[in-house]
């Protein structure tokens, strides 16, 4: 089970060592894999894609079937729950209206002697959402990815998910695609849809962004492609830290360490607490509540491997802690947290008080469950709609202006000898 560990000692620092490290290192036959089916799709497109696609996905895929149509979206309103319908609407509800916040504006200024200076943001064109599929269909993902990219105002959002083995793609996922503005849905998955959107095929145009999660082949995949569109991150294993005091609820606080303990045998899951009391009572109820969970064996792996409770001496330290790990998710379960909400520098999204768990900011809330991991929240954010537009600078001078600051310029210039520099500038000042 999860062990306990008392103060900053030895084994503490160790444990953290530990969990910056727990990452396995990638094979070469799978970096070698990854090289070979893009330089495939970039040469031999749809043919290739085509290949890659009954090989690794479904035999009843081919050129004429391979985008989803119209029918298809339909027949998966008609089969998916109405509950489910319901919960995801107000997802993605409550996503646009958290997203709308963050949208700016360009702007413009204008100084003396008809100086004006500004910044253009626009929208980027096509951007490419990578959605997993089989047992890791994920409806909230598609959200998390598409609505940021609706409100920023891309013109074009296409997705890629795997298809199964008849060819069909899983409906929740097409119903949450349509609700989010999706314009485009291929059978696709694997770093042969990541070659796809990256290079462009007969099939699938060519995007700017490539967003979304996927296994180590879609992720390696992403990281070669990186240059020739922009990507979103590269996630590591999934991470909770919660930082609570003796009001804290151990019941609470065991069910939200699971939450993400069930994800992968290699996430995170960590209590700082300045309880030795509430530390005990929440490993006797980790005990308790994991014997009636689906996927046990993963959470007692992880768990086991990298959960740990660590009993400090005060908040202030737990909070230094937190800083240190700079987790994925940060709880913070104790009387009054928006007192420690100010001191808190490092984490991907923050939930506070005993009743916003985790799962809250996963599925419903409305802020982006695409976060930052492995301690990148030190300089990461969260997915948003930055991530979906590009910013121009604009510049006018009139010709008096120019004059008034043409010697400074060629000054500057000549310093850096560079002289067509200066020349550019004392041509128009003759």
């Amino acid at each position: 089970m999860i062990n306990v560990i008392y103060g900053s000692t030895e084994e503490g620092k160790k444990y953290l060592d530990n969990l910056r490290d727990r990452e396995e290192s990638v094979q070469k036959d799978v970096i070698n894999t990854v090289k070979e089916i893009l330089e495939d799709i970039k040469e031999n497109r749809n043919e290739a894609l085509i290949k890659y696609i009954n090989k690794f996905d479904s035999e009843n895929v081919n050129k004429n079937n391979i985008l989803v149509s119209k029918e298809e979206i339909e027949q998966a309103y008609e089969i998916v729950d109405k509950e489910f319908l319901d919960a995801i609407k107000l997802a993605a509800e409550n996503i646009e209206f958290f997203h709308e916040k963050q949208k700016r504006n360009s702007w413009m200024i204008t100084k003396e002697k008809r100086v004006m200076l500004g910044q253009n943001i626009r929208a980027l064109e096509n951007v490419g959402i990578y959605v997993p599929g089989g047992t890791a269909a994920y409806p909230s993902s598609v959200l998390m990815n598409a609505i940021p990219a609706k409100v920023a105002g891309v013109e074009n959002i296409v997705m890629v998910t795997p298809p199964s083995k008849d060819g069909s793609i899983n409906p929740n996922i097409l119903v949450a695609a349509d609700i989010a503005g999706v314009k485009k849905i291929y059978k696709v998955g694997g770093a042969q849809a990541i070659g796809a959107l990256a290079f462009g095929t007969e099939s699938i145009n060519k995007v700017d962004k490539i967003v979304g999660p996927g296994n180590i082949y879609v992720a390696m995949a992403k990281k070669s492609v990186y240059g020739y569109v922009d990507i979103d991150m590269i996630a590591g294993p999934s991470e909770i830290l919660i930082i609570a005091d003796e009001s804290g609820n151990p019941e609470y606080i065991a069910a939200d360490l699971m939450s993400q303990a069930e994800h992968d045998r290699l996430a995170s899951s960590v209590l700082v607490t300045t309880s030795k009391e509430l530390a005990e009572k929440v490993k006797k109820e980790l005990a308790k509540q994991v014997e009636a969970l689906s996927r046990k064996d993963i959470i007692l792996d992880s768990l086991k491997n990298y959960g740990v409770i660590i009993v400090v001496n005060n908040l202030k330290e737990a909070i230094n802690m937190s800083n240190e790990i700079a987790p994925e998710h940060l709880e913070v379960c104790i009387e009054n947290p928006f007192l420690a909400l100010g001191e808190i520098k490092n984490a991907g999204s923050i939930f506070l008080g005993s009743y916003s768990p985790e799962p809250l900011g996963d599925y419903i809330a409305g802020p982006n469950h695409v976060l930052p991991t492995s301690g990148t929240a030190r300089f990461f954010s969260p997915l948003s709609v930055d991530d979906f537009v590009k910013k121009s600078s604009f510049i006018y001078y009139s010709k008096e202006a120019l004059f008034d600051v043409g010697n400074k310029i060629i000054k500057l210039a000549d310093t850096e000898g560079l002289t067509a520099h200066a020349n550019s500038i004392a041509v128009r000042m003759k």
